[in-house]
C-alpha cells in the first residue's frame, strides 16, 4: 500500500464525519481504489462511500459534537447500541459472570462506553477502555467518563494500528476481557483474514475474548442468510469456545486459549 497523497487525505477529511477518523483507516479504504483507472475525484468518492458504510452509517450526526445527555439517550442514537439496549444487563451478566473485577478492552467501541453503569447493575467492578477510530466518539465518551468520574477511558486508535494496540493491552491489569462487538465484518472489508490474525495475537493477552455479529437486519426484522461459518470454524478449530448464544438479533461467542 503506497502512502496516500496529503491532499487526498485532506479532501476526505473535509467531511465532518471523517475529520477525526484515524489516518490508517482512511488509507486502507483508499487502497481499495487507488489502482483503478479513474480520476482522483472518483477514487475519493468511492473511499468516502466505503468509510460511510463502515463508520458512520449507523451513527446519528447528533453524536458528532459533545453533549451532556443521559446514557440511554446516547445509546439510542447508534443503531447497534440502540438494538442492544434492552439486553445489556443480561449480556454483561452472562459474559462476565466469572469476573466480578476485571479490565475490559472494547475494540471498535463506538459509544458502547455509555453502557458502563450496566456493569455495576450486573455486579461487575470494571476498569473499562474503549478503543475507537472516530475521534468525535472518543471525545464524547471521555467527556461522559470525566463528568461522571468513572473508572474508564476512551483511546483514539485504529484496530489496524496493531502494534500500538497490543502494547496498550499489555499494560492493562489482569484479568483482561476483550470485546469485539460487531467489528469482524468491518475488519474483513478492509483486509481479508485480518480478524484471524488479530484474534490470534489478542488471545495471548486476554483471559477471554467475546465477539459478536448481527444475525438480523437493521430493526431486527429479517434473519441473515450468511452464517459466518468461516469465523465460527476458525474459533472452534483453534480456541476453547466457552459460550455461544443469541439475543436481540446479535450472536455472542466467547473463547480463550
Amino acid at each position: 500500500m503506497t502512502k496516500m497523497k496529503k491532499e487526498i487525505l485532506e479532501e476526505i477529511r473535509k467531511k465532518r464525519e471523517f475529520s477525526q477518523l484515524r489516518e490508517k483507516d482512511i488509507e486502507l479504504a483508499y487502497s481499495h481504489f487507488e489502482k483503478r483507472q479513474a480520476s482522483d475525484e472518483e477514487k475519493i468518492k468511492l473511499t468516502k462511500e466505503m468509510l460511510r458504510k463502515l463508520f458512520s452509517a449507523f451513527v446519528s450526526k447528533k453524536l458528532l459534537s459533545l453533549k451532556d445527555k443521559e446514557p440511554d439517550w446516547i445509546l439510542r442514537k447508534h443503531i447497534s447500541t440502540s438494538e442492544r439496549l434492552p439486553y445489556y444487563k443480561e449480556i454483561y451478566s452472562r459474559i462476565l459472570k466469572d469476573y466480578p473485577k476485571v479490565s475490559i478492552i472494547d475494540l471498535g467501541a463506538g459509544i458502547n462506553g455509555f453502557s458502563y453503569p450496566l456493569f455495576e447493575e450486573a455486579g461487575i467492578k470494571a476498569e473499562y477502555t474503549a478503543i475507537e477510530s472516530v475521534g468525535q466518539l472518543v471525545d464524547l465518551t471521555n467527556f461522559y467518563f470525566k463528568q461522571n468520574k468513572l473508572n474508564a477511558k476512551a483511546i483514539h486508535l485504529s484496530l489496524f494500528e496493531k502494534e500500538e494496540l497490543l502494547k496498550f493491552i499489555k499494560k492493562e491489569k489482569s484479568p483482561r476481557i476483550i470485546f469485539m462487538f460487531k467489528v469482524i465484518d468491518a475488519l474483513e472489508t478492509f483486509e481479508n483474514d485480518y480478524s484471524k490474525k488479530l484474534i490470534s495475537e489478542l488471545v495471548l493477552l486476554a483471559d477471554k475474548i467475546v465477539i459478536s455479529f448481527a444475525t438480523k437486519s437493521l430493526g431486527n426484522k429479517t434473519s441473515f442468510k450468511a452464517k459466518r461459518s468461516w469465523i465460527i470454524d476458525f474459533l472452534n478449530d483453534n480456541f476453547r469456545v466457552l459460550d455461544d448464544f443469541e439475543i436481540g438479533g446479535e450472536r455472542y461467542i466467547s473463547f480463550k486459549r
